[in-house]
């Protein structure tokens, strides 16, 4: 990447001020077309995958893995009536791991022949073997049964990139439009699309062919009170998903209203973004003179769309065996939630709390068919009846927690990087009982509802936390009464899941999604969802944002 590409990437962060954390972009600047070049046949894949796990085996690997990965991004950019950016990636290369003398050893290749893939399937092995003088224990790997040929794609309707440029800008400068003529200060919005064209291979016997999809349409709505100088935003309620191009053509069937008065809309399969800006607009204007909360208890009513991020980072991170292990202690921090706090069987939450891992979820974000370890991706319980039952494990972390299975939540964000435990889908199960957002509402008598993430903040051990959201509501004797400003919860995690007391059913549940999880050093990204439905909890600390001291 030169100067030039590197500065209008880079001075991008600051025409998104307002919009959430944005995905990096790796790999080389591309033409345009070039996202819709077919990859490498997957016979050729098997024959440079078999060079390279002949190559380990000869040089006294006793295990060896390859993944060949061709990864395509673009993200479109625009703020009111300009684009400021278009930039296409695409990263292709091989990373090979391997075990040698009961040590891992990996190293990467740009250089995709079978000459390269030999090389750096030796090279992995000497690492290895280096690595094993100063290794302390080795490294036990969980049965894995070869696959064989098989493959996997995103049940995709339509690829994201096959839809020209000006028809998706069109579709972003049609918002910006919609939120200026409605009373806007300023906006911004963006279209992220992935493509991730994966192939794994294993002395175990697996050749896994995959093709993965992402897509995340978002904006940022400002609005501003010349006067005072005062200014609010509000980011889309969108959420960013494992589908294609197809989430950007609005069903009814997939639009959820949230609670009478609260003016809410949220979204499953498919995003209405015209339909969102207009309420985003409106809804900052009221939050520029909208009542500031009086803090105190109150019961809290939080759409998926917030409790999403609540879950990502209180029950998703805590349970990451690796970072209940100490593995990631000197950069992301551990986990109360310990083996030894688990033995314990204290109440995690309340008994209407169940929390499951999922890989499989079609249209999330996390779904795929294999993980990179190539596992078959499942199902499990963490949280069972308030009650923690279970981690999330890779091949070398199993045996651990005495069990003799992967739960198949491994992944690399690239071919350049190696490949370790990253969180699955992490979703609360909707309650049993039919039970509407307004039914919920109805049995509450001081509360606030709160939809959509803002700022947050959790200790270490992923325990004290504190939440704050998009837009706020104060509801009284059962019914919405008036919007809130300078709204965020405090809580610890145990005290917050088990003050849990209702769960809206079913035809509530949808996604929130993190399209840009960190972990790892060198940090890695991931992207992952976390369903729920509509969800009480009582008793919670709300504190005003707003108060100063003195």
């Amino acid at each position: 990447m030169n100067r030039r590409d590197f500065v209008g990437l880079t001075s991008l962060a600051a025409g998104a001020l307002f919009l959430p954390s944005l995905p990096s972009f790796g790999g080389e600047l591309v033409d345009p077309a070039r996202l819709l070049e077919p990859g490498v046949d997957v016979a050729v894949k098997k024959r440079l995958a078999d060079a390279a796990l002949n190559a380990a085996k000869a040089a006294g690997a006793t295990y060896a893995d390859v993944r060949i990965g061709r990864y395509l991004n673009q993200g479109i950019f625009t703020r009111e009536k300009q684009v400021q950016n278009i930039a296409s990636t695409e990263s292709y290369g091989a990373g090979v791991r391997v075990i040698a003398n009961g040590t891992w050893g990996f190293a990467a290749t740009n250089s995709v022949t079978e000459a390269g893939m030999a090389k750096a399937a030796q090279l992995a092995v000497q690492i290895a073997k280096a690595n094993s003088k100063v290794q302390k224990e080795q490294v036990k790997l969980a049965p894995q049964k070869g696959h064989g040929e098989v493959s996997w794609k995103a049940p995709i309707q339509q690829n994201a990139f096959e839809v020209p440029i000006k028809d998706k800008v069109d579709l972003l400068l049609a918002v910006n439009a919609k939120a200026m003529d409605t009373g806007a200060s300023f906006v911004n919005s963006v279209l992220f699309q992935v493509n991730e064209q994966k192939y794994f291979a294993s002395t175990d016997g697996s050749y896994i062919d995959q093709d993965i999809h992402r897509i995340w349409p978002t904006f940022g709505v400002t609005a501003i009170d010349r006067a005072s100088g005062k200014f609010r935003t509000r980011q889309a309620l969108s959420s960013p998903m494992g589908l294609g191009y197809e989430y950007l053509t609005p069903k009814a069937a997939d639009k959820v209203a949230g609670p009478t008065g609260s003016d809410v809309v949220g979204y499953k399969y498919s995003y209405d973004m015209l339909e969102d800006v207009a309420a985003a607009t409106k809804q900052v204007k009221q939050k520029l003179t909208a009542k500031s909360v009086v803090p105190g208890k109150y019961d809290l009513v939080l759409d998926p769309h917030h409790l999403g991020l609540t879950i990502h980072e209180s029950v998703g991170h805590p349970t990451e065996l690796d970072r209940v292990l100490g593995y990631e202690a000197n950069f992301a921090g551990t986990s109360f939630a310990t083996l030894e706090w688990k033995a314990k069987n204290l109440p995690y939450g309340s008994k209407i709390v169940n929390l499951v891992a999922d890989k499989t979820q079609l249209g999330s974000l996390g779904a795929v068919g294999y993980d990179d370890e190539g596992v078959k991706t499942k199902r499990w319980d963490l949280i069972k009846d308030g009650i923690l039952v279970d981690y999330q494990k890779t091949r070398d972390q199993a045996h651990v927690v005495g069990q003799n299975e992967s739960d198949g939540c491994s992944y690399s964000q690239s071919w350049q990087d190696v490949q370790f435990q990253r969180m699955p889908n992490v979703s609360l199960q909707p309650g049993k009982g039919k039970l509407s957002v307004d039914e919920l509402v109805k049995d509450v008598e001081k509360g606030i509802y709160i939809a959509g993430n803002g700022s947050f903040s959790i200790d270490q051990q992923r325990y004290n936390f504190q939440f704050g959201g998009q837009v706020f509501y104060a509801i009284e004797k059962g019914k919405i009464t008036e919007m809130l400003e300078d709204v965020a919860y405090q809580a610890n995690t145990q005290e917050f899941w088990n003050s849990c007391s209702a769960i809206c059913d079913e035809s509530d549940y949808r996604f929130m999604g993190a399209f840009n999880d960190g972990k790892g050093q060198p940090s890695q990204s991931s992207a992952v969802s976390h369903g729920s439905a509509t969800t009480r909890f009582n008793g919670v600390n709300v504190i005003n944002t707003a108060r100063k001291i003195g």
